[in-house]
């Protein structure tokens, strides 16, 4: 079906860009939203008629959205979900979770807006693209945690908090990854090198591997800590929610009377 464009159509094409797409996508996206019309002749002429104001319009509302962007940029919106020790979310997040976690923030997002390919199965800071006008986009960010108090540990470091057994499999293999790496180099520096070159790239390959056991040894330092944090906290609840606190001495000092009786006898 041949149409003509009112607006700027990612992959598509430019307003008043006559383009040819499939009936299905015209009739139940492009002329629905207000995005074309049919290349006919009477809409040809009538979008002749009508460009300069379509371009004016079009320029106000990319301004406006210009605006929006400028405040929304690099925003982050915390999703609590329910996941397992490996970090895999028993559900998902979509594109309307996170519309709607903007508009908590004080954006008005529609779940159209939110250009998310499939949905998020995994906790961790993932970067989500919102289309504000067909030529302003922005990167905002879904931090997925379990907790508010994990979703701030990720804001920090950067990356998923998963139990501490699955960091230190993720070390260990990330470890052997790099030592394996580092020692084919050194197997085959001489047939993979220039002369006087294999020593350097032994050299540097054994640096690698140095430097993969000092990551996973902070990496399970850090697993510890948060573990041990992790356990205090839990604890320091349950001692609020039972109303326990550290035990006194209930033992009451022996009375004069009572001292002078025990010396008597």
């Amino acid at each position: 079906m041949q149409v003509i464009l009112l607006e700027r159509v990612e992959k598509l094409g430019q307003m008043g860009d006559e383009v040819s797409v499939k009936p299905g996508y015209a009739r139940n996206f492009l002329l629905p939203l207000g995005k074309a019309l049919r290349a006919t002749k009477e809409n040809k002429a009538r979008f002749e008629v009508g460009k300069a104001q379509l371009e004016a319009q079009n320029l106000e509302k990319r301004g406006e959205a210009e605006a929006v962007a400028t405040k929304m940029d690099s925003t982050s919106v915390i999703l609590v979900r329910q996941a397992g020790e490996s970090g895999q979310l028993y559900g998902s997040v979509n594109a309307r979770d996170i519309s709607e976690a903007l508009c908590d923030a004080g954006f008005t997002v529609s779940r159209t807006q939110v250009r998310l390919d499939k949905p998020i199965k995994t906790l961790g800071l993932h970067a989500v693209a919102v289309s504000l006008h067909p030529e302003v986009s922005v990167v905002v960010t879904a931090n997925v945690a379990r907790s508010p108090d994990e979703a701030e540990v990720q804001s920090k470091t950067g990356k998923a908090v998963l139990s501490q057994a699955e960091e230190e499999a993720r070390a260990k293999a990330e470890e052997a990854a790099l030592a394996a790496a580092a020692e084919a180099v050194a197997e085959h520096a001489e047939e993979i090198f220039e002369e006087g070159a294999a020593e350097d790239a032994v050299a540097e390959a054994e640096t690698v591997v140095e430097d993969a056991h000092k990551k996973a040894a902070a990496q399970e330092v850090q697993a510890e800590a948060h573990a041990e944090a992790k356990a205090a906290q839990k604890a320091q609840v349950k001692d609020t929610e039972t109303g326990e606190g550290p035990l006194e001495n209930s033992a009451e000092e022996p009375s004069d009377e009572a001292v002078n009786k025990e010396k008597t006898q």
